[in-house]
């Protein structure tokens, strides 16, 4: 097909509100000797895209009118002269930081953090070097392959990382979100055995349909942790996927037992207000990791465990929206009453 010469896109003219993003046309850049162009057929959100327009996100140098987003899966429409393995029509996902091919994080690589550092992925048509490209699950949709990139890799690098999750470990997830219900799934295709909160019955009841074998409604059970150390029978949990921050990292630590790890993926706030938090991380020998996404490779092994255990590993989308609804999607994340993902259906 001819190479389109104008691509419609939404970007953040300064942060601080929704009112802030527009809809405007721009110039495809057609692909270089290395690159290939995609078109865009979904975009995933992430809480990180409402932090971005709220200005609270922690990444310097935002640059003005940013294309927001940085999960979509789409299919290839032309190829740089100089790509080898790619072939138009094929079906893909960026990686979350286009140079993580292997590895770990670097200042550099993060520089390459797509719909923050640099222009991201809620537009019609985007070049991409073709070294940050991963085939999607054959069995999968676009819209079920953009909730991969950031949610899904977090996820597996959380629990599949320098300390693998085994059959019989305790892992618990904090509430249902992207990152929380991709980790709950792939605990459970892992043969671990998975304590999922959340403040909602019947986000719980989601939970429990994706194989979460104990609930527990923080909301009707503050002192959550007292409740996991007695499904654990005093042990703890050898895992936790911490999206909650501050707020619920001493609790993290009371449910984890002795050489545990806690995954950091929210934010963790500077309050010091907890002064023998450190002192317990110490005495418990815990492993306590923060998570920036993940690589090509890692994407790539997550992608061959999917489709190992297709039944377990389908990815939950609580709505899709329509492209020019991209800001009553946002909305919809904010408001938090989805379970799983939020999508946008570009193409």
């Amino acid at each position: 097909m001819a190479i389109p010469k104008i691509t419609q896109q939404y970007e953040l003219t300064k942060s601080g509100s929704f009112e802030n993003i527009v809809f405007r046309e721009a110039a495809v850049s057609p692909p270089k000797a290395q690159e290939v162009l995609v078109k865009v057929h979904a975009v995933s959100l992430n809480y990180r895209d409402l932090l971005i327009t709220r200005g609270q996100y922690m990444a310097e140098g935002i640059p003005e009118n940013l294309v927001l987003g940085s999960d979509m899966a789409g299919e290839i429409i032309a190829l740089g002269e100089d790509v080898k393995g790619w072939k138009v029509g094929d079906r893909v996902c960026s990686n979350f930081a286009l140079d993580h091919i292997h590895g770990d994080m670097t200042p550099e690589i993060r520089e390459t953090c797509l719909g923050a550092q640099i222009p991201g992925v809620l537009t019609q048509y985007r070049t991409f070097p073709a070294h940050s490209l991963v085939k999607v699950p054959e069995h999968y949709s676009y819209e079920d392959a953009s909730t991969l990139p950031c949610a899904a890799v977090t996820a597996y690098n959380a629990l599949l990382g320098p300390v693998p999750v085994k059959a019989g470990d305790y892992v618990l997830v904090l509430g249902t979100g992207g990152v929380s219900t991709w980790a709950l799934q792939f605990a459970v295709a892992s043969g671990a055995t998975v304590i999922a909160t959340s403040s909602s019955d019947e986000k719980l009841k989601t939970a429990a349909n994706l194989g979460a074998q104990h609930l527990i409604n923080y909301k009707k059970t503050p002192n959550w942790d007292e409740e996991v150390l007695k499904i654990t029978k005093g042990v703890g949990v050898d895992h936790v996927i911490e999206v909650g921050g501050q707020g619920t990292l001493p609790r993290s630590i009371n449910s984890l037992r002795i050489a545990g790890c806690i995954h950091i993926i929210g934010f963790v706030s500077q309050d010091k207000g907890d002064a023998d938090l450190v002192g317990r991380i110490i005495m418990k020998a815990i492993v306590l990791r923060g998570i920036l996404i993940g690589s090509v490779a890692q994407f790539q092994d997550m992608n061959r465990l999917i489709t190992a255990n297709p039944e377990k590993t389908k990815p939950v989308i609580s709505k899709v929206f329509p492209f020019d609804q991209a800001i009553d999607a946002l909305r919809y994340l904010d408001s938090a009453a989805h379970v799983g993902k939020v999508v946008i259906k570009v193409a």
